[in-house]
């Protein structure tokens, strides 16, 4: 029985950039959002506050330390960091992965994500119009360009805290059909990874929802692909009725009330037993809760009363999928460590405390044991 490696998605936003302060007023992080939120519909569990760790700044090296603490105390195995190049050398949020590089005390195996989408500025209007006003474009490099990526990069690849796949480093990108010549970059990567690393990358890829998607993902040339069924539930009934999807959007028209939904309900879709991601090679992506309205407002999309004790369900659920692939490539990822403005966190807040960090640890005990 193999146990998985349970990699968590780390979101490096929480502190002030000049581009943050441009497009949203000076000193704007996710905090902003977080801390702005209210209850939109009656049950509606908002805002979420921040206990043991409080409104952080990232750019605190004793806060990523803690997070190791307590992320270790959960049963996960390292973080995977965002990443953000635009191109032609232009980065944004790379301070916390360059602080952790840099501090030998934090002992917390990690790797990265390229989020390789441009970034958009949403403004609603009075009739739920939404203009998409862009902030920041993904542009991709010429070779020499995917070289100096590379070379970025390249003291994360060389320490020795980097998460390996089979012997090779895990480099992750987002969205891999979004990138024309994702080949060459593939390419151009495995060849400078022998040069200074010795091997070649391990590439991992997201696919969204179907089994279909995976598979178009690994055959542009991931390695590995990473299914996050976050909307899956939209495939079913009664989510795929016309009646539900009529009175959902009457309410969004008139202002009322974000689409929502029961935790308890829609997690029975996050993972397929029976589907690709019991394959090895298919990671599947553990979802602890949901709540897009401290970004979205009324716009969003709730999972509400997501307890503890569902998340646990579907943690064990998961990772009895999981429990006989290939212990050298078995990877369950989740999503996610800090995602506050999303409402989808691991992180404790007021209101239960360490709940999911204690339930994903009692979940790994009751599949794997103690």
């Amino acid at each position: 029985m193999s146990r998985p490696k349970i990699l968590a998605f780390y979101l490096p936003q929480y502190y002030p950039t000049p581009t943050n302060d441009r497009w949203y007023g000076t000193g704007f992080t996710e905090w902003t959002n977080v801390g702005k939120a209210r209850p939109l519909f009656r049950g509606h569990y908002q805002p979420h506050v921040p206990a043991d760790l409080g409104y952080y700044d990232l750019r605190n090296v004793e806060t990523q330390r803690k997070q190791s603490e307590l992320a270790k105390e959960a049963g996960i195995d390292g973080f995977v960091y965002y990443h953000y190049w635009f191109g032609d050398g232009d980065m944004e949020l790379d301070i916390p992965l360059q602080h952790l590089i840099a501090d030998r005390d934090n002992d917390f195996p990690f790797c990265v994500c390229w989020a390789n989408q441009s970034w958009y500025s949403k403004f609603w209007n009075h009739d739920a119009a939404c203009e998409a006003k862009l902030v920041k474009e993904q542009k991709y490099d010429d070779e020499a360009g995917i070289e100096a990526h590379f070379k970025y990069l390249l003291s994360a690849f060389q320490d020795d805290r980097y998460i390996h796949v089979d012997g090779r480093p895990v480099f992750m990108i987002y969205r891999p059909a979004e990138y024309p010549s994702v080949g060459t970059f593939i390419e151009k990567w495995n060849e400078l990874g022998r040069k200074y690393l010795g091997k070649e990358f391990y590439f991992i890829g997201q696919a969204i929802g179907t089994d279909e998607d995976a598979a178009r993902c690994k055959a542009i040339g991931m390695d590995g692909v990473n299914i996050a069924r976050l909307g899956e539930y939209t495939h079913h009934f009664p989510y795929n009725s016309s009646v539900l999807k009529y009175y959902h959007k009457f309410l969004r028209l008139l202002g009322k009330a974000p689409y929502h939904y029961k935790y308890m309900n829609v997690s029975k879709w996050f993972v397929d037993e029976n589907g690709i991601e019991a394959r090895d090679g298919f990671f599947p992506t553990l979802i602890p809760n949901w709540d897009h309205s401290p970004r979205s407002g009324k716009r969003g999309a709730v999972f509400h009363d997501s307890l503890p004790e569902y998340f646990k369900a579907h943690a064990v659920k998961c990772l009895k999928t999981v429990r006989n692939k290939d212990a050298s490539t078995n990877i369950v990822f989740l999503k996610s460590w800090n995602e506050w403005g999303e409402g989808n966190h691991m992180e404790p807040d007021l209101k239960y405390g360490k709940g999911y960090i204690k339930a994903l640890r009692d979940a790994i005990s009751e599949v794997f044991g103690s």
